[in-house]
């Protein structure tokens, strides 16, 4: 006969967990289900973030750039010690060899000189040092002893400052490549971003900063000195000014790469300090340098035509002022050199310098 015995009975608890995981699951579920996608970022969104990663492109940019000029001069200085050590010890050889030529002298005549001899063997400094030793000396051994001992704390000298500076070297191209790194970095970064928006929307941010462009060329044209029919704006022409700016307007179009000086691209601080060298002027290559080139001028009213103009806190950007506000720059990577208003630069104006 079989059995009817009673089902065993869940065990309370376990009933519990399972039924509330299961409500959560449902829950989670209708949530996951009603949630709105996460959303693209807007055409605005991205583009204020590229500005962003420009900007701070452009910051290690002038850092690189100030790396870079003092790599190149500490190789110069380096150079230049080093030939002189090559010179001085040549020197210092001769004037050994020529005290030498002096105790063959005496020892065809009858046998070197005791001081002489000793001096030959040991080192000239700690001869030197026993002054009772120079009444034994020829007034013109003692000379060449003098001379010899001169030279080698010269050499000595020179030789010590060569290290220091090399050392220094050392640590520059260390920072040089740092700079390199954060700059590509972030151009990196800009380009990721760009690269999530569509081909139309690329389109339209390229039309928006053409458009602007064509704006600050008519108010640069509207400063044009109609007497002489020049299209040169008014206030320029002074000068090594007028001629750097004149330089600057023969490249426009030319494209931003970081770290360039001309002829073919720039990066900001490398158009000002080109077109200055055009002009005659040798005015430094980093933007935050450049501001001690000549006298500063903190009002826009007074700006004129061919004044370094700088901008941002840190004075990572400059650019040569071109008249009724605008400027001529080389904005950032991605751009070319080009007129710009001085209301859209992304940074305040800090004061402008005429060189």
């Amino acid at each position: 006969m079989a059995s009817h015995r009673r089902p065993k009975q869940p065990n309370r608890a376990r009933v519990t967990v399972l039924t509330t995981a299961a409500a959560a699951a449902v829950v989670l579920s209708s949530q996951a289900a009603n949630a709105a996608p996460s959303e693209k970022p807007s055409k605005g969104e991205v583009k204020a973030k590229v500005d962003k990663l420009y900007q701070q492109a452009e910051q290690a940019t002038e850092k690189y750039n100030g790396a870079k000029e003092k790599q190149e001069k500490l190789q110069k200085e380096i150079s230049t010690i080093q030939d002189n050590v090559a010179k001085g010890q040549q020197e210092l050889n001769e004037l050994r060899d020529g005290l030498g030529s002096m105790a063959s002298a005496q020892y065809r005549s009858g046998g070197i000189d005791p001081s002489l001899q000793l001096f030959l063997s040991a080192d000239p400094d700690d001869y030197l040092d026993k002054a009772s030793a120079l009444d034994q000396l020829s007034t013109q051994q003692v000379d060449a002893l003098k001379e010899i001992q001169e030279k080698q704390r010269e050499l000595a000298q020179q030789r010590s400052e060569a290290s220091e500076k090399l050392k220094d070297l050392s640590s520059t191209r260390t920072e040089l490549g740092k700079k390199k790194t954060e700059v590509q970095s972030k151009l990196g970064a800009a380009q990721k971003l760009l690269n999530t928006l569509s081909a139309e929307e690329k389109a339209q941010l390229a039309e928006e900063e053409d458009r602007a462009t064509r704006t600050s060329e008519r108010e640069v044209l509207k400063a044009t000195n109609t007497d002489t029919g020049s299209s040169t704006p008014v206030g320029s022409g002074s000068g090594r000014a007028g001629a750097a700016f004149a330089a600057a307007q023969s490249k426009l179009g030319s494209p931003y790469v970081y770290g360039a000086t001309g002829p073919s691209s720039y990066d900001c601080s490398g158009l000002t300090s080109w077109a200055y060298a055009q002009a005659g002027v040798s005015i430094p290559r980093t933007s935050e340098s450049q501001t001690g080139a000549g006298t500063k001028i903190y009002s826009t009213s007074q700006l004129q035509v061919g004044d370094l103009v700088f901008f941002f806190n840190d004075l990572h950007h400059v650019g040569l002022y071109a008249g009724n506000g605008q400027i001529i720059h080389a904005p950032r990577s991605g751009t070319v050199v080009r007129y710009e208003s001085m209301n859209t630069i992304g940074g305040p104006f800090m004061f402008g310098v005429r060189v």
